[in-house]
């Protein structure tokens, strides 16, 4: 048995937990917030928040003296959280334990004797929290390909980092051909996500304002513009525009279109890391801000002379298979003896 941790802000972690499950042979229990997926096929553990909108308690060292990240003292909902988590790992004594993301319940697990494998994030991973679960796990699962690296990485994670590539859950679906060229108005599809953004209804407009020529959708952000299936409408943009996350730069990849890629703020610098390793590779368009009005016939005209077919270097499109493999291969070797993780 592995259990796998799914964080419930956005989407993101919860779509990769999906990709992965499809392809194991060793049954996956998903530990999540969020609601169980409907094409979830193994057990799910529905866990208690450890924040309080609701009602909320008073918040007293969260951080433990700058060590973790979320551990506040006499918490109602982090302690049954936690509980939930250990009485699981005692009932079922999992092979391995894949955390995305807690630094908390990586060290739960490993507390309790699972091994553990992380799912590495871009940024600046250096604080005491981050470090202290790089350094425990067995294994570091980078979802970006091995040629693009995280610089700054200490050698003593690099050794147990394992590069899949992204993967996301449209890497099985069929690829139409890319849309011909031709007149206005051209599509631009603007991913903005479900775990917030930075853009404003009034950038948008002003910049749709200023390319008449181009037809405007927006997904996502806090309007009612959130769409379950972007699929369709990802392989017809002439151009897509997105954040940096992990999840939306791997759908985009696998849609193989030319995108803009604008990084929001985000802790770590996670997004601004991703977009200087898509920058260095001339994957996409890299925009270190939202660009002024005027700027974008510009902006979309340079993205249309980026090579789509060049994402295949960030997404292969096996990322999610060869993550699969490297978990049954850990829990097949946790049930022998031993949990090696060697770079590749």
């Amino acid at each position: 048995m592995i259990g796998y941790y799914v964080h419930h802000q956005g989407r993101g972690h919860l779509h990769r937990a999906m990709c992965v499950a499809r392809h194991t042979r060793t049954p996956i229990t998903g530990l999540s917030s969020l609601p169980r997926p409907e094409s979830w096929s193994g057990e799910w553990v529905r866990l208690p928040f450890d924040t309080d909108p609701g009602a909320p308690q008073p918040v007293r060292d969260p951080g433990a003296g700058g060590r973790l990240h979320w551990v506040p003292l006499h918490h109602d909902g982090l302690r049954a959280r936690m509980g939930a988590i250990a009485d699981w790992i005692t009932r079922t004594a999992p092979s391995l334990l894949v955390s995305d993301v807690s630094a908390e319940v990586a060290v739960l697990a490993r507390l309790m004797g699972v091994p553990v494998v992380v799912s590495d994030m871009r940024g600046d991973r250096s604080d005491p929290a981050h470090a202290l679960a790089y350094d425990i796990a067995d294994c570091l699962m980078a979802p970006w390909p091995e040629e693009l690296p995280e610089p700054g990485r200490p050698l003593r994670w690099r050794r147990k980092t394992v590069h899949t590539g992204a993967f996301s859950r449209y890497d099985d679906r069929p690829r139409p051909a890319p849309p011909r060229p031709k007149g206005p108005p051209r599509q631009v599809l603007v991913m903005l996500g479900a775990g917030g953004s930075d853009i404003s209804a009034a950038q948008l407009r002003d910049a749709a304002r200023a390319t008449p020529r181009w037809d405007w959708q927006v997904l996502g952000g806090t309007g009612p513009t959130w769409c379950a299936d972007p699929w369709p409408l990802l392989t017809t943009a002439d151009v897509v525009i997105t954040h940096a996350g992990q999840n939306a730069i791997a759908e985009c990849a696998a849609a193989r279109r030319p995108a803009v890629v604008i990084p929001q703020h985000r802790p770590h610098e996670e997004q601004h890391a991703t977009a200087r390793a898509l920058d260095t590779a001339g994957l996409a368009s890299v925009r270190p801000r939202w660009p002024e009005p005027h700027e974008w016939p510009d902006v979309l005209a340079a993205a249309c002379r980026t090579d789509g077919r060049r994402w295949a270097l960030w997404a292969p499109g096996d990322g999610a298979s060869r993550a699969a493999h490297l978990l049954d291969s850990l829990a097949a070797q946790a049930r022998t003896g031993g949990t090696t993780c060697a770079s590749r």
